[in-house]
């Protein structure tokens, strides 16, 4: 018996097989065209060397945050945006201070003089007074828990580290990131006056790490660091065996709220103008570096994709904006106000990426959207394999894009360079230009680029 349903599938396939077989000749012309743009012609390095190391370090509600905004807003215009704007967004004023400082005072009842390189902690808070005490030591919260007596009075010091057989480092920071967060909280239950953690990195430096923390309003605020991890290891080896009095102190405090930015370049659609396609990284940086990798690269990736599409005459069938967010690092500010004004508006967000992971080589796209649109991002996959992407992963986005997901289910994908080096400079003093790769740098663009093209061209 003739199966006429199958057949009928099988003539459509035959059909339709040179078609597709066409348009994906038709796509790797494209995606080689602005590749060849961007290694050639790229300005991604060049805008970095401006954002490093003429506005540097531009933490929220500083005055490098509004030099950081003139630059990207001058940078969008000159780049060739259609339009060019700013959306307004109150961002906190947490200004670390002058005093910042930890050592060893005595060990055994014996006095010693053994300074420690360390960093206050993001938002945390200090009178500029030394708090002094003996220090007990932790793995976990867990162990916090079982010992919470011996608290009270005490530094704790959290010695959460990296776990080495975890093969993709963003797993570790998260597993090891709570110390940060929420350690000065949870010591501060129990009584705690202070709190250093191990800062949050495999690195064989001795760079202290910062990054943000958060209080709890029940308990006392109580003054938080993080050390450089050889430091880290001289404190919990000695922990173990001897009693061990520290001294330290910090001085940063929070001024009022101001007003800040996300800076937005568009793109207007030629066929689509209202479903909206969002690239971004976050103009803001933490105060004790140039914000490099973190997340300087991912600002110039967003706006090297928008210079490259318009520079090989690229009109988008759907409207991308390209978006210079505010306040990641220590509130989430802009890409609150971001997705809020898009819900009030009644905007249609088809995608969004972001690059906020470095400017290492490229390795990938982590997706968070509903299986029939990874799916359909899958199939997309031998475009991109020869400019670096090896993996589409089921899970990623980012925090500054993260909220139009939770608003609106827009599907969200976050940039995947090689890891493996980004948590050496992530939030420490290394983070600088000189440690940027520009050929990584503009590869990571190249991967970007095609993507939005293909969403653009296909949607999802």
């Amino acid at each position: 018996m003739i199966n006429f349903s199958l057949m009928k599938k099988l003539l459509f396939l035959l059909f339709l097989s040179p078609i597709a077989v066409w348009a994906q000749q038709d796509d790797a012309v494209m995606i080689k065209k602005i590749s060849d743009e961007i290694l050639r012609n790229g300005k991604a390095y060049d805008l970095l060397y401006e954002l490093t190391k003429k506005v540097g370090g531009r933490l929220a509600g500083s005055p490098q945050m509004y030099k950081a905004e003139a630059w990207g807003e001058k940078a969008l215009k000159e780049m060739g945006a259609d339009r060019v704007y700013l959306q307004e967004c109150q961002v906190p004023r947490w200004v670390r201070g002058a005093k910042e400082e930890a050592q060893v005072i005595n060990i055994n009842g014996k006095a010693v003089s053994r300074k420690l390189d360390v960093l206050a902690l993001g938002n945390s808070l200090g009178n500029g007074k030394p708090v002094t005490a003996k220090v007990i030591a932790f793995n976990s919260f867990e162990e916090m828990d079982k010992r919470k007596e011996e608290v009270k009075g005490k530094i704790v010091y959290f010695n959460h580290s990296f776990d080495p057989t975890n093969i993709k480092p963003f797993v570790s920071y998260g597993q090891t990131g709570v110390s940060r967060r929420a350690g000065p909280a949870a010591a501060a239950k129990y009584g705690a006056v202070g709190v250093m953690i191990r800062s949050l990195t495999e690195s064989t430096a001795n760079d202290p790490h910062t990054g943000s923390t958060s209080y709890n309003d029940s308990f006392p605020k109580i003054p938080a660091i993080a050390m450089g991890p050889r430091d880290a290891d001289y404190i919990w080896e000695l922990s173990k065996k001897s009693d061990v009095m520290v001294t330290m102190r910090t001085s940063a405090k929070f001024l009022p709220d101001t007003i800040g930015h996300n800076v937005i370049g568009e793109l207007k659609g030629s066929k689509y103008p209202d479903e909206i396609i969002t690239i971004g990284g976050h103009l803001d940086s933490w105060d004790v570096n140039e914000g490099a990798h973190d997340d300087g690269a991912g600002v110039v990736h967003t706006i090297e994709v928008m210079r490259a599409l318009k520079a090989i005459g690229y009109r988008p069938q759907r409207t991308i904006r390209f978006v210079l967010f505010a306040n990641e690092e220590n509130g989430m500010r802009g890409g609150n106000k971001y997705a809020e004004v898009a819900k009030e508006k009644g905007e249609k967000h088809i995608f969004a990426l972001e690059s906020d992971a470095g400017g290492f080589t490229p390795r990938g796209f982590g997706f968070t959207a509903s299986k029939d649109k990874h799916d359909k991002a899958q199939q997309w996959l031998p475009l991109l394999k020869p400019y670096g992407t090896e993996d589409m992963a089921g899970s990623g986005g980012g925090a500054d894009i993260g909220p139009l997901n939770r608003l609106f289910g827009t599907p969200i994908a976050g940039f995947i360079p090689d890891p493996q080096r980004y948590f050496d400079l992530h939030h420490a003093r290394t983070d600088v230009f000189e440690n940027v790769n520009k050929r990584e740098l503009l590869l990571g663009a190249v991967n970007m680029a095609a993507l939005v093209y293909l969403v653009d061209k296909y949607g999802l």
